[in-house]
Parts: C-alpha cells; sequence; structure tokens
C-alpha cells in the first residue's frame, strides 16, 4: 500500500546568538500609560458622612432621586446654611480671630446633569422660611407706613405755616424750629422692607443695593453661571467686584445712590451657590480680573464625577420624613438668626481651636512661595484656615438649629470640617490647574504640546530649548519643573548617557517619550 505524499517542512536551526550587543536601548521597554497631566489624579467624593444627621439624609436622598453625585446637593446644603446664618452669626476662633459664617460655593458640572431640580429641592425650605417672614413682618411694615403717613403730614402743615425764616425780634421763627423739628421726626420713622433671603443673578449694583435694604446680608442661589459671566464683564466692561469681594470679606460697603447721600452697609455677607459649566471655567482662564482681584481666591469648589450613561430610570423619590425634617430644621435655623443683628457669636472650645492652630501649622508650608506645595494657588489655600473655621461654625448651627449661639463648637465638629477642607482643597487644585495656575504644569503641556507636533524619539534638552518659545522658557534650567512632572507621568524617560572622555562641555541630557507620542514618525 502506497502510502499518500507528505510535505515535510523543515525545522530551521536555533539562531545563534549575536556577536554583538542589542542596540535596543533598555530604556524603551516596559513603558505604562501615561498618567493625565494633572497635579490632581482622583478627585474625592463630598464626605457626606461629616454632616449632620438630618442634612446626610436630605443629601444622600437627593442625589439618589435625581441620580447625580453627591457633591452638588452637598455643597447646596452648605450654601443653605450659609444662607439661613450669614450675616446674623460670626465664628471667634480664638479672641481675636472672628470670621463670618457666609462661604461662597460654585459646581463645576457638565450640560443635561440635572443641577436644576436638586436647586428647587434644597432651596425650598428657604423660600418657604422667606414668605413666613414676610408674613410676620406685615404688620410691622403696615404700622411703619402709616405712622410714616401721618409725620409726614405734620411735617407738610408745619411747613406750611412758615412765613418767613426769621420772627419780628430778628430770632429764629418758632414756625421754622417746629417744622424742622417735623422733618426730623418724619426721617426717624422707617418702614421696615419686606424681608428678602435669596436672589439671582444680579448686577454688583442691584447687590450692593439689596444689601443696604436688607440689613447687611443676601444670598445668590443660581443653577446657572450667569452671575460668573456678569463678574468677568460680559455685560457691562469692567465690573466693580468690591461688593462681592467685601460681601465675603465683611468689610463695609459704600452705596452711592443717584440723589442721594453716600450710605453704608457694615459687615455684609454674601452667601453664593452657583452651578457653573465646565466651558465657563475655561472662560475664566483668559481674564486675569477675577483672579487678580482675589475673587476666585474666596471660592470653595466642587468638580463631581458625571453620572450621565451611569443613571437609573426609576430611583427612588426622596422620602416625606427625609424631605419634612430638612424643611423644619433649616426653617428654624432662619428663624432662630432672623433677629439677630448684633450678631450672634460661635466660639470655639479649647480643644477645638487647638485642633485649628495644628491644622494652621500644617497648611502653613505649603504655602511657602519658594516651593510649597500649594504655592501656585496660595490665594485660595491662603483662605483655609479661615474658610474651614467657617465651616465648621455651619456644621455646628446645623446641629444646634434652635441656639446654636448657646452651646462651644466641639473638637468633633472641628474635624468634621477638617474633611470638608480636605475634599475642597483636592478640587480646589484641579480647578486651578484648569485655570493655568501652575507654572511647572503650565510648562509641561506646553513641552507635551511640542511632543505631539513632532514625534521625536527622543531628544535633547538643548534641542527643546532651542525649538520651544523662550517667552515661557528663558534659560534651559527653566525646563527642568515641566521636564520633570513630564517624567513623573510617564510621558518621557532620561536615556542612558554616553561615558564621557576627553575634555569640554558635558552633553545635553537625552530624553526617550513614551512610544505613542513617536509612532506617528514611523508610520
Amino acid at each position: 500500500m502506497t502510502q499518500p505524499d507528505r510535505i515535510l517542512h523543515a525545522v530551521p536551526p536555533p539562531e545563534e546568538p549575536p556577536d554583538e550587543p542589542s542596540l535596543v536601548d533598555p530604556a524603551l521597554l516596559g513603558w505604562d500609560t501615561p498618567a493625565p497631566l494633572s497635579t490632581v489624579a482622583t478627585l474625592p467624593t463630598f464626605p457626606v458622612d461629616v454632616l449632620p444627621g438630618w442634612l446626610a439624609d436630605m443629601v444622600t436622598a437627593t442625589a439618589t432621586t435625581f441620580q447625580t453625585s453627591p457633591d452638588l446637593p452637598g455643597c447646596l446644603a452648605l450654601a443653605a446654611l450659609s444662607t439661613a446664618a450669614g450675616g446674623r452669626a460670626v465664628v471667634e476662633v480664638r479672641p481675636g480671630w472672628i470670621e463670618p459664617v457666609n462661604i461662597y460655593t460654585v459646581v463645576i458640572s457638565p450640560p443635561s446633569t440635572r443641577k436644576s431640580p436638586p436647586f428647587r429641592v434644597l432651596t425650598a425650605p428657604l423660600r418657604r422660611a422667606e414668605r413666613d417672614l414676610i408674613a410676620a413682618a406685615k404688620a410691622d411694615i403696615e404700622q411703619a407706613r402709616i405712622t410714616r403717613a401721618a409725620a409726614e403730614r405734620a411735617q407738610a402743615k408745619a411747613e406750611q405755616s412758615v412765613d418767613a425764616p426769621e420772627g419780628e425780634d430778628g430770632q429764629l421763627n418758632p414756625a421754622v424750629v417746629a417744622a424742622v423739628q417735623a422733618a426730623m421726626a418724619t426721617a426717624e420713622v422707617a418702614i421696615p422692607p419686606v424681608p428678602r433671603l435669596l436672589a439671582d443673578d444680579l448686577t454688583p449694583e442691584t447687590a450692593a443695593n439689596l444689601l443696604h435694604t436688607h440689613g447687611g446680608r443676601l444670598a445668590v442661589l443660581s443653577a446657572e453661571g450667569g452671575l460668573f459671566a456678569t463678574l468677568a464683564g460680559r455685560y457691562s466692561g469692567t465690573p466693580n467686584l468690591d461688593v462681592f469681594l467685601k460681601g465675603y470679606s465683611g468689610d463695609t460697603v459704600q452705596v452711592d445712590r443717584m440723589g442721594r447721600e453716600r450710605e453704608f452697609v457694615d459687615a455684609p455677607a454674601i452667601t453664593i451657590g452657583l452651578t457653573v459649566q465646565p466651558a465657563i471655567i475655561d472662560e475664566l482662564a483668559k481674564t486675569s480680573l477675577l483672579r487678580g482681584t482675589g475673587l476666585l481666591a474666596r471660592f470653595l469648589y466642587s468638580v463631581p464625577v458625571n453620572t450621565v450613561g451611569h443613571r437609573l430610570s426609576r430611583p427612588d423619590p426622596i422620602p416625606t420624613s427625609v424631605a419634612e425634617t430638612y424643611d423644619r430644621h433649616l426653617r428654624a435655623l432662619v428663624h432662630a438668626l432672623a433677629d439677630w443683628t448684633d450678631p450672634a457669636v460661635l466660639t470655639f472650645c479649647p480643644a477645638a481651636d487647638d485642633l485649628m492652630a495644628a491644622y494652621q501649622d500644617a497648611i502653613e508650608p505649603k504655602l511657602d512661595p519658594a516651593g510649597g506645595q500649594w504655592a501656585h494657588i496660595g490665594d485660595w489655600a491662603g483662605k483655609l484656615a479661615g474658610q474651614t473655621a467657617r465651616l465648621a461654625a455651619l456644621l455646628h448651627a446645623a446641629r444646634h438649629a434652635e441656639q446654636p449661639w448657646a452651646h462651644p463648637i466641639p473638637e468633633a465638629t472641628v474635624a468634621a470640617a477638617h474633611r470638608l477642607g480636605d475634599y475642597y482643597v483636592a478640587h480646589a487644585l484641579a480647578v486651578f490647574d484648569r485655570l493655568g495656575s501652575d507654572p511647572a504644569l503650565d510648562g509641561a503641556r506646553a513641552v507635551l504640546a511640542w511632543i505631539e507636533a513632532h514625534h521625536p524619539a527622543r531628544f535633547t534638552k538643548r534641542e527643546l530649548f532651542t525649538a520651544i518659545s523662550r517667552a515661557q522658557f528663558r534659560t534651559v534650567s527653566a525646563l527642568d519643573p515641566a521636564l520633570d512632572l513630564l517624567e513623573q507621568h510617564g510621558y518621557i524617560r532620561p536615556a542612558v548617557q554616553p561615558d564621557r572622555s576627553g575634555r569640554g562641555r558635558p552633553p545635553s541630557p537625552t530624553y526617550l517619550t513614551h512610544p505613542d507620542y513617536h509612532q506617528a514618525e514611523a508610520s
């Protein structure tokens, strides 16, 4: 029987090792995926557990119902507390250090992330409290109106009786004296304004007038970023930012009204709670006005994770008991502080003060302009201790809504505020990175842009310096922070330098680029 033909494949002999060493640079092996070019890799989620139970329950339920990250309702809840207490209370950390308790917050979130519904739910008790205050003030307003009308009639009658400035004896006419007294009596009858807690987008001039009218307090809560656009001068050229700068720090605001004498608002307190789209933040990077004046340094920033694409179609609604408890506590805080004009003083206990001092000691080295970790956001981080004191006061007020001034702020509440401070630090770093406030990061991005444009497999430091903008890098050594950051994030790595022989200038350091960034050149 004949065997079928077979095709035989010869097995090649084993390859001999090359006589010469491989020319492949070992540094080209083992590249990992580059990390995003930012000083902040992963942003923390809002620490809901630091809030008092009734507030934490509402934040969690709101996030669940509207399928958002808890960051949005968490920041809105703090803004709601600030609306209730701002302008009516201050916090005394220690003798000589007193902070207002109002805060500025902004949540940065893309379109279609359900910002408006949480706003409506979390601010609804404030609007109900505002209506309560209006109803309670109605009788006093009417009484003052009637009293003033009577005083004005008496003044008009007294003025009509004046026929000459002087009497027959050359002395001041008694009728003039009576008319002046009637005018002063009229001026002393002030008609109380209709109470107001909330405002939407407004101009600096409107804000100043509202502050004067409403006892130095005002809250601007909005699901849109129109206020930022106004402050950046989109509609009025260069705006006057003083009212918002002083409305945070509590410095006296001067109000100029046409045809009237100047008026002053002592210890103004503005609360700001906004959500804006990332494009608004990108616009802010184009102007130095808001950063240069210190306004951006006054905000607590939050950049929540985007939940779009992961939301449930039928989430559980906010439980009625949770909503009612939130409403009751928040309105109680509004009413407890509504009549305070002194204001109420919330004080740290000694242990809380000790903890705050330790926190200050930890912050201070990071602010060092000569290399501190937070030097590039020193304007913002320099206010962190004060912001933390304000947050501690708001958390304390939430725990003791009926009489927050009757209890000292304990150490545990300050520790909770520190956790909020740590949260806001991470998010502020991300926002200011986006604004381009870190020179090392800006330089790293410029170098990476050059790499992406030219696709070099390797380059020397001197080649890079010759090719890149001298406006940004004035000396070769100025490249070091940028190159170090790119190396840390895995975009480049130093090549093995050849052994040096002979005299002369040492060769310029050589860097290898990640294979993903020079594949285009090979193709």
